[in-house]
């Protein structure tokens, strides 16, 4: 193999003719001379048509970070000339081994961008010997060119709409997620009607005229801009929301029943230094009630021994909560049966919860009648947003693993690349 045929494999560069080869005195870097060959010369960084040239560029001879030999890096060197596109203007000219606007090779990038989607920050930090804000910028470098050749929002029917806290201090995304194929399709920062909007311009009229049913949480800020730009659109509403509705109710019950305990009055102290004392002979009630929140919570098939049994002292202790309790549990047994058996489980809840005597849940039931038409959707359709909250767990993984994004953008790349169904390859690797 020739000298130069062998450093264009090592640096996997393609379409150039290597010149030259420079150790420094140390022999811990190696700067390769390169020039790209003639049809590859002259044209437009963006656009990569033929352009009359502009100038031999603003700083002379430019370098690209490759991937390294070992422990020695390895950095590519070419003339840097400007060329005057009549589409984009005066750009530096195209080269065949790096994106426009890089200062790393193709597959230094390449890299760089499937290590940060399976290994933490710190990793690819330490092993490419960079700094995380350049990760950042090479991953939305990489998932640009993905979304320039890669339409993610083609072909859409069922999506599901929710928002993801990415940061402290009320930073949200909004994420669309495919139902079909199960992949993140669309993110925004914010959280509101106007961010679903842009959602819907960037699908446009004749695909969201294609949409047949939208999964979210029942927000109104969701649901009333699906209607107006998809009015044939199903709404559903997710179950696993409306339940936590309940979970919500029977929660504020169980403070309730908690507080009413350490309030009880007790007697006094029969003997001790404190003799003739007060105090709250219902302390361990109280105790007990506050412990109980996971056996609440929990789905009964879920239950271990001593949570069963708590569940049993507190249908004897505190008959308003185990109510509550029951309550909660019914709406759930609700979106289990689904179909038209739902639907009439679902008016028997709602009877039940007017007559409950339990503030919290008749609101419940006059919340659920407003989303009636979308869980009745669901019952019929049985769609969920597990999915999307898959799709939430995973970007919160990406946040935590990474320790926090401050540029949302980098997030959603990131995110793109790890959920979008277009992952990155490991170069050299088929």
């Amino acid at each position: 193999m020739r000298l130069d045929s062998l450093w264009r494999a090592v640096l996997g560069i393609e379409r150039a003719v290597v010149e030259d080869v420079v150790f420094d005195e140390d022999g811990q870097v190696v700067v390769v001379s390169v020039r790209p060959v003639a049809r590859q010369r002259g044209r437009c960084g963006r656009c990569r048509r033929r352009c009359r040239g502009y100038d031999r560029g603003r700083g002379g001879r430019r370098r690209w970070r490759g991937l390294d030999l070992g422990t020695v890096r390895v950095f590519v060197e070419a003339e840097a000339p400007r060329v005057d596109c009549p589409v984009h203007g005066v750009v530096v000219a195209h080269v065949p081994w790096a994106r426009h606007d890089a200062g790393h090779t193709r597959m230094f990038d390449d890299q760089v961008a499937w290590l940060a989607t399976q290994t933490s920050k710190s990793a690819v930090t330490q092993l490419m010997r960079i700094a995380w804000r350049t990760v950042g910028a090479i991953v939305r470098r990489v998932c640009a060119e993905v979304d320039a050749v890669t339409d993610r929002l083609a072909g859409l029917a069922r999506v599901g709409i929710d928002e993801v806290s990415y940061r402290k201090g009320q930073k949200y995304l909004t994420v669309v997620v495919d139902h079909d194929s199960g992949n993140l399709v669309w993110a925004e920062p914010g959280r509101d009607a106007a961010t679903v909007g842009r959602f819907f311009d960037a699908l446009g009229p004749d695909r969201a005229g294609r949409l047949t049913h939208v999964s979210a949480d029942g927000a109104g800020w969701i649901t009333g801009v699906v209607a107006r730009q998809a009015p044939q659109a199903v709404i559903c509403a997710d179950p696993f929301h409306v339940v936590s509705w309940a979970t919500d109710c029977l929660d504020e019950v169980r403070r309730e029943a908690w507080n009413a305990a350490r309030r009880a009055a007790g007697g006094t102290r029969p003997v001790g230094a404190l003799a003739g004392t007060r105090y709250h002979a219902s302390r361990g009630t109280a105790q007990t009630i506050a412990r109980s929140r996971w056996a609440l919570w929990k789905n009964p098939e879920d239950l271990t021994v001593n949570q069963t049994a708590q569940l049993a002292w507190i249908a004897i202790s505190s008959p308003r909560l185990h109510r509550a309790y029951l309550l909660k549990e019914g709406l759930r047994h609700v979106f289990k049966l689904g179909g038209d058996t739902g639907k009439h489980a679902l008016r028997s809840w709602l009877a039940w919860a007017q007559r409950s005597r339990i503030n919290v849940f008749v609101q419940l039931g006059r919340r659920i009648k407003r989303h009636l038409t979308a869980i009745h959707a669901t019952l019929d359709h049985g769609l969920t947003n597990a999915r999307i909250e898959a799709a939430n767990t995973r970007i919160r993984l990406i946040t935590r693993t990474a320790y926090g994004f401050k540029n949302p953008h980098a997030l959603i790349a990131l995110a793109m690349l790890t959920l979008g169904g277009y992952r990155p390859p490991l170069p050299g690797r088929n």
